[in-house]
């Protein structure tokens, strides 16, 4: 597989705030660090300020890259940081050159991508027109208002449009990144690489996407043994009322809790651990679908394939397909 190439353009590199270095961060750290134990192959990463190659520090950091952003129209995937306040609420417009690459970027078939408040750059060159996409939740009123041609969900972490990806503030953009991941390299790679960078219990976003087998990042409230317990045992049929018990708590406290460190019902919860075990069976294994569909708890094929069409987006064969190394030739 040939390394896919990332650019991370980033909009105002002369006065850059902590948290917009925490997502050139999470970017750097995902698509710039090679998994040679995982792959033999991974991203070709660069950093391109929109504003040239150097700049003087203000506010304690700057960026300088030997990359210009230009090359954002011959990568694979660009991705926009956050933009500064002033251009989230339209007291400052976007450079012309910036959002004219952004479009010839998108004319080229670069898939496109935005960390928390770079929505806006997509939104100001056009590219989120007819789509639908979010933002950090204390922009996404701002968002809509400024932009009604866009669809703008703010109840999800991040939205796949196909070529355009948009993501929710701070963690949520790790959360795209590694989605990204799962896209291209599959969900064993993606679920070794969130161990690696020691990532949250995965918060369901409500669309279709690759589904992390996560657990709670601490254990303070008693929620993580329990639910380590039942993806180790995913084969067996697994009720509320039975988990409470294990975990000596009522079921209604259970329910609760379970929410409190997921973000999602214990049900659906435990319905993403069953999925998520079934891509990684079906990427590393030949096993049949309905012996894939009992091992992780779905009971037969026809639930894994009604499961996985409705949650992954495409039938679990195709899946398969997907994460399949070609035969060698001969």
């Amino acid at each position: 597989m040939t390394a896919p190439s990332v650019a991370v353009v980033v909009v105002d590199h002369t006065d850059m705030h902590p948290w917009d270095l925490y997502e050139v961060a999470i970017a750097s750290a995902v698509f710039g660090v090679a998994q040679p134990d995982l792959t033999d192959s991974w991203y070709d990463l660069r950093l391109c300020p929109a504003g040239g190659q150097t700049a003087e520090p203000r506010n304690g950091v700057s960026l300088t890259s030997p990359h210009r952003l230009g090359e954002i129209v011959d990568v694979d995937l660009a991705i926009v940081t956050a933009v500064p306040e002033a251009c989230v609420t339209g007291a400052q417009g976007f450079d012309d050159e910036f959002l004219d690459m952004l479009r010839r970027a998108a004319a080229a078939g670069v898939r496109l991508m935005s960390l928390c408040t770079g929505a806006f750059a997509l939104a100001e060159a056009g590219l989120l027109d007819g789509r639908r996409a979010t933002a950090h939740w204390a922009h996404t009123a701002i968002l809509a208002d400024r932009f009604p041609r866009v669809t703008v969900d703010e109840s999800v972490l991040y939205v796949d449009d196909g070529q355009v990806l948009t993501s929710a503030g701070m963690t949520a953009g790790l959360d795209l990144c590694l989605h990204v991941v799962r896209t291209d390299f599959g969900a064993h790679v993606a679920n070794q690489l969130a161990r690696r960078l020691v990532v949250p219990a995965h918060r369901p976003g409500g669309q279709a996407q690759f589904i992390d087998r996560a657990v709670p990042a601490s254990d303070h409230d008693g929620m993580g043994e329990v639910l380590q317990w039942a993806t180790a045992h995913l084969d067996r049929p697994h009720t509320v009322e039975g988990l409470a018990r294990r975990a000596g708590l009522s079921p209604r406290t259970f329910f609760r809790r379970v929410q409190a460190a997921t973000g999602t019902s214990p049900l659906q919860w435990l319905l993403h651990q069953r999925l998520a075990h079934a891509q990684v069976l079906l990427e590393r294994t030949d096993l049949p679908i309905d012996v894939i569909g009992e091992r992780c708890g779905l009971g037969s094929a026809a639930n894994l394939r009604r499961h996985f069409g409705i949650h992954v987006g495409v039938p679990p064969q195709q899946y398969r397909r997907a994460f399949t190394p070609p035969p060698s030739a001969p």
